[in-house]
């Protein structure tokens, strides 16, 4: 699996959709900071992170691989108890910060044995970019994490969506089920950040400045700016939108980019309401998508992609602007979408 596979002459397009097929449940994606490098989450048991050619529109398994690199950063992550078992290795939300001489730092949400934020270093000086594991930071109660971020001096931002004892219905009931926590060098855990209590707190933005935290609440539907230095204090937030938000990425404009399925479909029913919802129907009925762009500063919203049901590819999540594509990724699939940015739909 090691090898850069090509896309299958039978992974046929759909509509303005093209795909990349083979990565499993590739939930989140990040672009290598200056390269033409995506790296895939694989959000199912056995699923690897992968390394997709935004160019070429292949792939390659970058991690566990054969040999998994580990060297731990004992001063920065001591409290880790070691590198993650690749046996048992699941990747959710995803983030990425440059740093120096062709590396980068990728953040990555862990399930599987543990749950755990996995820090990796991301050298891509060569040919292709390689990864090597360097730390975690542990979740509290061993809570699953949705989605995290980074600040310059190395804290971390991470959403629990759902909290122990509560449910995924429960939250897109709209119930208060989970919030963002917050980890610094030097602490000893993550702690919860008081004031972002939400229904499913999902995606997780910084502004560039640092002063502003977004996060997406896929319970609430719809994206909400806080005060970095007074997180109680709700700045603004977009109106209700017609789709489940999802993953928050910034885009090279300082918009935030989400996306998600159809809350509201004819075909797989109504998914907000004073009904209960089931969570399982919703996810296995595919849906129309959307994905579009929030501006920061006045969260008005703006289409950049839709779609009507496609079979073979639901359950969207995230999107990313590389170069002048839009890539779209799902918790459950066996391919990635991309397509122009400038297509009418």
């Amino acid at each position: 699996m090691g090898a850069a596979q090509a896309v299958d002459d039978k992974c046929e397009s759909a509509g303005s959709y093209a795909f990349v097929c083979g990565p499993i449940a590739a939930e989140d994606l990040v672009q290598v900071p200056g390269t033409r490098w995506i790296i895939a989450s694989g959000m199912a048991p056995g699923a690897p992170i992968t390394l997709i050619d935004s160019q070429q529109k292949s792939w390659s398994v970058l991690y566990p691989a054969d040999a998994p690199r580990a060297v731990q950063d004992m001063k920065t992550y001591g409290a880790c108890p070691g590198s993650p078992d690749p046996n048992n290795f699941i990747t959710h939300g995803l983030h990425i910060r440059a740093a120096s001489n062709g590396h980068s730092t990728l953040y990555v949400v862990g399930h599987g044995g543990r749950e755990a934020i996995e820090v990796f270093d991301v050298d891509s000086s060569g040919e292709k970019p390689v990864l090597t594991w360097t730390g975690c930071v542990m979740t509290p109660d061993g809570m699953a994490a949705n989605s995290v971020t980074s600040l310059k001096d190395g804290s971390l931002l991470a959403t629990i969506p759902l909290q122990t004892g509560r449910t995924i219905d429960e939250a897109l009931g709209g119930a208060i089920t989970g919030g963002a926590y917050r980890w610094s060098p030097g602490d000893s855990g993550f702690v919860m950040i008081k004031g972002t209590e939400l229904p499913y707190a999902n995606g997780i933005e910084v502004s560039a400045d640092e002063q502003e935290i977004y996060i997406a609440t896929s319970g609430g539907f719809k994206v909400i700016a806080y005060s970095h230095s007074n997180p109680a204090r709700q700045l603004r937030s977009t109106g209700l939108l017609s789709f489940v938000p999802d993953n928050l990425h910034m885009d090279s404009d300082g918009r935030l980019l989400t996306a998600g399925m159809l809350i509201d479909d004819p075909v797989c029913g109504n998914g907000r309401g004073p009904d209960k919802i089931d969570f399982a129907k919703f996810m296995t009925c595919p849906r129309p998508f959307v994905a579009g762009a929030v501006d920061p500063q006045t969260m008005a919203y703006t289409d950049l992609a839709t779609s009507a049901a496609i079979p073979q590819f639901s359950n969207i999540t995230m999107a990313l602007q590389v170069g002048d594509d839009i890539w779209i990724g799902t918790f459950a699939g066996d391919r990635i979408a991309y397509r122009p940015l400038k297509v009418t739909d």
